[in-house]
């Protein structure tokens, strides 16, 4: 078979008629005919690796390409920007492509539609492909809030020829939920000026906006009668017995199969059929090359050097892609250097299987050259042909074919008699065939959270790189409740703290000054508590490390110490905001959200400052049902001795306490309510737009940030100090709560809050009854001070404290004899 023709669409355009216009296109395209009564010609991509086969990063490299042009398009943020897009591929000839447009598109889910029923789980959508053989798709998301969300969607096909199949999808799904913006991928742009016009009218019906992206655009001349022609054509040229193979119709000759365990990465799917989220790629990308050095020891020596396919399967295209373009890469870095010779040494070529009916011609102008028919051997259920195709393979010369399949089709059927391995084996000395394990969605009603975090300026006055948060927006939802009712309903046990807000603390002109004034001068200080534990958690967990910051009093530590790592050497370290609630625990969606998109051992979560450690306790609890991640906090400040990884052991000012949410991005304490977070959502929060005048959040980060430079040198000090030390925590803050608990006849240890961070939130939020402070505390407690006088709460002065001051609660609510009212009549 000739390999160097100019274009495989001459035999058609010259026995049809059809012609093909537009530049670059017959540079992509060559042509075929269908044996399809719809439809007469068959675009056959040169790029897309289904029916020719193709070097993989030839067919990975084009589809990455408009994937960055899509983000280029989008933006990276805001609206209807890429980093809330979600990517839809169609089955089953452009799975694999939109997977990797979404790779190019970065950091974006990925799903594509399905031929494949699945039990138990429910479609998300459905639409129909009205030229093609096989027209039912369903849309089959593990977790339905993927196609939930207001952001772009960007819809992925092989080629836009009519656009009738797009126009189905969009109306399908915009009934559902409707969104702003549509973008339209396609490896060529082939419609009318009519079809152009309907897509127009459809938008502008919809209110919507729908782009369209291509490599190439053209159009195809089709002449009168072109569906009759055609037929008479496959007529002529498709006569009795021609999809017949005698060769491969036995069983595989002996030696010429072997089957290699990929040992693919557990919980990472085979592809996008439920969903493919940025995580998994993460994984992925970190063991294809030892998954390629499997298969490449696996071949027979001679192949390592010459021609090898990796043929995948129907809808599986990704993963065999992947596999693919990671195995010419091991081939390439084993050859012999003489190998690197243009022509020589070794050769991966990528394709897959597929259920299109196409005739087959050996001629250098026909895009077909050769066919093999096998049967269905996924079971198949849609009440289609149960025959299915392999095309360019037989006489293409190849030493090897690695074979992938899911397996949901490594049946019986694949291994019999006249199947693909059979059939494959009559014209390759070797066979490899390599399964990769069916992703099964989760226990129904458990699904990972789609939803994409939350950042500046939409949510929060932090600019979008500096936290994502991976919470739900309450801004709307009235919440906020008098201190003392919030109060007496925690402590009656009417309502959990976390299910309504205290109303947000206006300070006063006095204290707006102190807090500027404590600002300024322990600025440095608390640079050089950032640079201590950021550079602990660098040596000890690695530059991959992924900052999970407790919301909200761990959210301007978490960005200053990314802005620590990308002072200090150059890294942008993803930083997310999550919710945990004392009592409740963990938001268990957003441990879901960060598993599925980063590794969990990559995890670190980062708080202000540690009291008594019952968020560390509860934290730890929290984490222990999902696996890979390390409950270890990292935090500015340990004067409990709760933790291993802190800046400090000090209880000092960190102005961060001294305000709530006008030092926190605008946002406001979490909350937890039913009614408000339903199973799927990620726990809530509110912006305060409107204390934007009041906001100090930058200027607390900035003011820190300036002194990085000037205590360079005590940090690394104070590191090589830390890392030599017994660090392990000593709880020794826990031993002081509840003798503090039991001296004062409080008898509930969560009533006494130690630590001028926990102290300045009881004056803040709660109804203080005394303020315990160790006896010749200077300037870190004056804010202290201040607002205990503005409340009327007594400071009492003790010794033997670990802790700069206590707060302690009244409570009156619970504790002691009761009169009719409820409340406590001795005043305890």
């Amino acid at each position: 078979m000739a390999t160097n023709t100019p274009w495989t669409g001459q035999w058609v355009a010259d026995r049809l008629g059809v012609s093909l216009r537009g530049e670059g296109v017959t540079d992509l395209l060559g042509l075929a005919l269908r044996r399809n009564p719809k439809r007469a010609h068959l675009l056959v991509s040169h790029v897309l690796g289904k029916h020719v086969p193709q070097r993989p990063h030839v067919v990975y490299g084009h589809a990455f390409a408009l994937g960055r042009r899509v983000r280029g398009l989008l933006g990276d943020s805001g609206p209807d920007g890429a980093d809330g897009a979600v990517v839809l591929g169609y089955a089953e000839t452009a799975t694999g492509l939109g997977h990797a447009v979404a790779d190019g598109v970065g950091g974006v889910p990925y799903l594509h539609s399905t031929r494949r029923t699945v039990p138990g789980v429910v479609p998300g959508g459905g639409f129909v492909e009205e030229h093609s053989h096989a027209t039912g798709h369903l849309l089959l998301p593990e977790d339905p809030a993927l196609l939930a969300g207001p952001g772009p969607l960007v819809l992925v096909d092989d080629e836009f020829s009519t656009g009738r199949t797009i126009l189905n999808t969009i109306g399908d799904l915009h009934t559902r939920n409707p969104r702003a913006r549509y973008v339209v991928v396609a490896l060529t742009d082939m419609r009318g000026p009519a079809d152009r016009e309907l897509l127009a009218a459809f938008a502008e019906r919809l209110g919507t906006r729908i782009d369209v992206v291509a490599l190439a655009e053209g159009t195809v001349a089709l002449p009168p009668g072109v569906l009759d022609k055609g037929a008479a054509l496959v007529a002529e040229h498709d006569g009795p017995g021609a999809d017949q193979d005698p060769a491969g119709a036995g069983p595989v000759p002996d030696g010429r199969l072997r089957r290699v365990d990929l040992d693919w990465p557990a919980g990472v799917p085979d592809g996008g059929r439920h969903g493919f989220l940025p995580g998994h790629r993460e994984r992925l990308e970190a063991a294809l090359p030892a998954m390629a050095d499997t298969l490449a020891a696996a071949l027979p020596p001679g192949a390592r050097h010459g021609r090898v396919l990796v043929l995948g399967n129907e809808e599986l295209m990704y993963a065999p892609l992947r596999l693919a373009q990671a195995l010419d890469d091991a081939l390439a870095a084993g050859a012999p250097a003489g190998d690197a010779l243009p022509g020589a040494g070794p050769e991966v070529r990528y394709s897959t299987t597929t259920r299109s009916p196409v005739l087959a011609v050996d001629d250098p102008g026909y895009a077909i050259r050769s066919r093999i028919v096998f049967a269905a051997h996924d079971a198949p259920d849609d009440g289609g042909s149960p025959d299915r195709y392999a095309y360019n393979v037989a006489g293409a010369g190849f030493d090897a074919v690695v074979c992938v399949v899911d397996s949901a089709g490594d049946t019986a059927a694949l291994h019999q008699d006249g199947g693909l391995l059979a059939r494959l084996a009559a014209h390759t000395p070797a066979v490899l065939l390599a399964v990769v394990p069916t992703y099964r969605p989760g226990p129904e009603g458990h699904h990972p959270s789609m939803s994409q975090p939350l950042r500046g300026p939409d949510f929060s006055s932090y600019a979008p790189e500096e936290v994502g948060w991976l919470l739900k927006d309450l801004s709307g939802v009235e919440l906020e409740a008098p201190t003392e009712e919030r109060e007496e309903a925690i402590q009656s046990g009417g309502a959990h703290y976390a299910e309504s807000l205290p109303v947000e603390y206006q300070p006063t002109a006095a204290y707006q000054e102190l807090f500027r004034s404590a600002l300024n001068a322990s600025a440095a200080r608390i640079a050089r508590a950032v640079g201590a534990v950021t550079e602990l958690v660098l040596a000890e967990r690695g530059p991959d490390a992924v900052l999970v910051s407790l919301a909200r009093a761990g959210t301007p530590v978490g960005v200053l110490m990314r802005r620590w790592a990308r002072h200090a050497h150059g890294l942008d370290l993803p930083h997310y905001a999550v919710s945990i609630v004392r009592g409740r625990g963990i938001d268990r969606n957003a441990l879901r959200w960060l598993a599925a998109h980063h590794d969990p051992a990559d995890a670190v979560f980062v708080d202000g400052w540690t009291g008594k450690g019952a968020i560390t306790r509860e934290l730890a609890d929290a984490v222990a049902e999902f696996e890979g991640f390390n409950p270890e906090i990292a935090v500015l400040a340990d004067p409990g001795g709760c933790v291993s990884t802190y800046g400090t052991r000090d209880d000092f000012l960190i102005p961060s306490a001294c305000l709530n949410s006008t030092v926190s991005g605008l946002i406001s304490r979490t909350v937890l309510r039913e009614g408000l977070i339903g199973p799927d959502d990620f726990h809530g929060a509110k912006f305060y737009r409107d204390l934007k005048d009041a906001d100090v959040s930058g200027l607390f980060l900035d003011t820190v940030s300036a002194a990085f430079d000037a205590v360079g040198d005590e940090v690394a000090a104070d590191v090589k100090s830390l890392r030599s030390q017994d660090r392990s925590p000593t709880w020794a803050g826990w031993a002081a709560v509840e003798r503090i608990s039991e001296e004062y006849g409080i008898g509930d240890v969560n009533l006494v809050k130690p630590g001028v961070g926990e102290t300045t939130r009881v004056l803040l939020r709660r109804v203080p009854w005394k303020i315990l402070a160790q006896r010749g505390a200077g300037a870190d407690l004056e804010h202290v001070r201040l607002l205990a006088a503005q409340r009327g709460v007594p400071v009492e002065e003790v010794d033997g404290l670990p802790y700069s001051c206590v707060g302690l609660i009244h409570p009156r609510y619970t504790r002691g004899a009761t009169g009719t009212d409820g409340r406590a009549v001795n005043g305890k």
